[in-house]
């Protein structure tokens, strides 16, 4: 669990406080029980509020946006999806010395899976696949703009920047070609599309091996689907990958970029995190070296 501050604007949060939040702008979820959830998400803190609710606060100034944007996009996308989503039930306001809106899900079953230890990788691969070619096949007319789904090239100064302070750490001169060999892949030509933005371990939930729901779309929108490919290097095993890549239907071009996006967010996550958050820490190094040894 990282309740350790891992940004330096960050603001304290503890189940104390949550309980007095949801007291005066929930009264009829008073009482209920707090407790703070293990996870090594960066951007909220989660807490679970009696057997059915989970609370969910921003953990710095970045982070705020996202309450609106799950609390608008959420009811139109999730309905429309083939796995459990997050369901807002209520959006709470300042209060009690915390300085920003918060929101109140229904609980949603299930457990974050680890890399390397999948109990049916190809099964889950299927599932994966099956949640993005989904999402993608929404109606994007009136979506807002995914942060991450943009060309590659947007990302090569922080990237660079990264392996420049991971020297001495990885190999420095095979990652940067890695890097400039997804930079030459071809841009994504056709219409903009949903992605979730952030399909990581942490936003995964499982249950019997088996995909049972998708979390945390603060970073949903539309744009280049090739980012919700980073999940066949974060998680899925090198002998899953083909079922995933073949169940979503990416061409060589968009398996290029998805690869070069699961690089680049490993790149800057690691440095940044290697203190504060060792699980994620620990993902960006697994995701190194898998794409590494990928790519001979």
């Amino acid at each position: 669990m990282c309740a350790v501050r891992m940004h330096p604007d960050e603001v304290d949060v503890d189940a104390a406080l949550v309980g007095r939040l949801v007291a005066g702008r929930f009264p009829r979820w008073a009482g209920l029980s707090v407790e703070r959830l293990r996870s090594s998400g960066t951007e909220n803190a989660m807490f679970r509020l009696g057997p059915d609710l989970v609370v969910r606060l921003p953990r710095h100034p970045g982070a705020v946006e996202g309450v609106a944007h799950e609390q608008r996009w959420l009811p139109r996308l999730g309905p429309l999806l083939p796995f459990a989503a997050p369901e807002p039930l209520g959006r709470g306001g300042p209060g009690e010395g915390f300085p920003w809106p918060w929101s109140v899900y229904r609980w949603l079953e299930g457990a974050n899976p680890v890399a390397g230890a999948l109990d049916d990788p190809v099964s889950l691969a299927r599932d994966l696949a099956a949640f993005v070619t989904a999402l993608r096949g929404v109606d994007a007319t009136d979506g807002p703009p995914c942060h991450r789904g943009v060309p590659l090239a947007h990302r090569d100064v922080p990237t660079r920047e990264a392996i420049a302070r991971l020297a001495g750490r990885v190999d420095t001169d095979a990652v940067t070609a890695l890097w400039e060999e997804a930079l030459g892949a071809p841009e994504h030509a056709g219409a903009p599309v949903w992605a979730h933005g952030d399909l990581s371990p942490d936003n995964v939930l499982v249950g019997g091996g088996r995909l049972t729901a998708v979390i945390d779309f603060g970073s949903v929108g539309v744009g280049d689907p090739a980012v919700d490919l980073i999940v066949a290097w974060n998680l899925l095993p090198a002998e899953a990958r083909g079922a995933f890549r073949a169940a979503v239907g990416a061409d060589e071009a968009q398996w290029a970029r998805g690869r070069g996006w699961a690089l680049s967010i490993a790149l800057i996550a690691l440095p940044y995190y290697w203190d504060t958050n060792p699980p994620l820490a620990a993902n960006s190094r697994h995701v190194i070296k898998e794409i590494l040894a990928e790519r001979g």
